[in-house]
């Protein structure tokens, strides 16, 4: 199947339609999405290292999946396709946990690559386990999974932000605010 995304306007209003190497390259402003994954039994978030010969970003770690609705698609049914296709996690699998899954908000991002640019309105979302699920990366697209404290992860960020792709920041900082636990302690 062949990969429209869905090209925005600056208000995140659907104008049309683009193949996906093609709207990269064109730098035209698009829809995605970025899913956190936190473990509320442990105050783990689930993050990947990117396949390092991915198009972009390759080797640098993100959160737990990012990818882009195709057209068509609703954003809630991307995340849960994109989670099962890059992270093998069965959405049946996690009972309630899905239930969780919330959108909690989006932010524009411009970041220019060496033969192409992200240009997109990414809608974050958060989704709360009870316990690790069962992962089964697909190598294509994931070099490697880990469960880090948030604390932990804060500073990771803090020391070491050429470690991670260019709209981690942003996302991540939407994400900590809506945690079910206080972020008091993480700023």
């Amino acid at each position: 199947m062949e990969d429209l995304l869905i090209l925005v306007d600056a208000e995140d209003r659907e104008i049309g339609y683009g193949e996906k190497m093609e709207t990269h390259a064109k730098e035209q402003l698009h829809r995605a999405f970025s899913l956190f994954i936190f473990n509320e039994n442990s105050g783990e978030m689930l993050i990947h290292r990117r396949a390092a010969d991915k198009y972009h970003s390759g080797g640098l770690w993100t959160n737990a999946c990012c990818s882009h609705p195709r057209k068509g698609e609703v954003l809630q049914e991307a995340v849960l396709r994109r989670m099962e296709e890059e992270l093998g996690i069965c959405p049946k699998a996690l009972g309630d946990a899905v239930s969780t899954l919330r959108e909690l908000g989006s932010f524009t991002y411009y970041h220019r690559f060496a033969d192409c640019a992200e240009h997109e309105v990414d809608h974050v979302f958060l989704m709360c386990v009870k316990g690790a699920p069962l992962l089964r990366p697909d190598p294509d697209e994931i070099a490697e999974t880990m469960w880090v404290p948030t604390e932990q992860l804060v500073k990771w960020l803090e020391s070491c932000p050429e470690q991670f792709t260019a709209w981690f920041p942003k996302a991540f900082a939407i994400a900590l605010i809506a945690l079910p636990c206080s972020t008091e302690r993480l700023t």
